[in-house]
């Protein structure tokens, strides 16, 4: 069976002839279904009302057992804690989320998810949980294991030193 990839790698054969058909094909492919979870995901955000601001610190605080602190949530999202104030204000509005007292520093406060900021995350996790499941389940549940097992190899190469 042919798919996208294979018709691009046709195309630039003749064009790059050092070109590796395997390394390509790969590349492409990855690009294309990172393409098509991010256009699934934007949709379902969009359906449901949710910026993808709002998704990713949802998330996160879901990812901490829905309860962090700004700084915490700040990390996982790569952000300045100051930067997070408004996300968490923002959210807040939406009955998402609620400030509560540490429970470990009484000068500190946490952001805890609502009944509603975990019902608006898991919605959207459910169209993007789908959509992976329904992708993946092209596969056999060894071939999914080998799949991830090798990406994991490619990851571990992304994550360390540039040649």
């Amino acid at each position: 069976m042919t798919d996208r990839a294979d018709l691009h790698v046709r195309r630039w054969l003749p064009v790059l002839p050092d070109l590796d058909p395997d390394v390509e094909g790969a590349v492409t492919r990855m690009q294309f279904l990172t393409r098509r979870l991010r256009a699934v995901k934007e949709q379902a955000l969009a359906d449901l009302d949710l910026q993808e601001k709002e998704f990713g610190t949802l998330h996160a605080l879901a990812g901490r057992g829905g309860r962090a602190a700004p700084s915490e949530i700040a990390a996982d999202l790569g952000m300045a804690p100051a930067s997070i104030t408004a996300r968490v204000d923002g959210l807040l509005r939406r009955d998402f989320v609620r400030r509560i007292p540490s429970a470990v520093d009484r000068r500190r406060v946490d952001v805890e998810l609502t009944d509603a900021g975990r019902a608006a995350w898991l919605r959207a996790m459910d169209v993007v949980g789908g959509e992976e499941h329904r992708l993946l389940g092209a596969l056999a549940p060894d071939e999914r294991r080998l799949l991830s097992d090798l990406l994991r190899r490619v990851v571990l190469v992304a994550d360390g030193p540039a040649r």
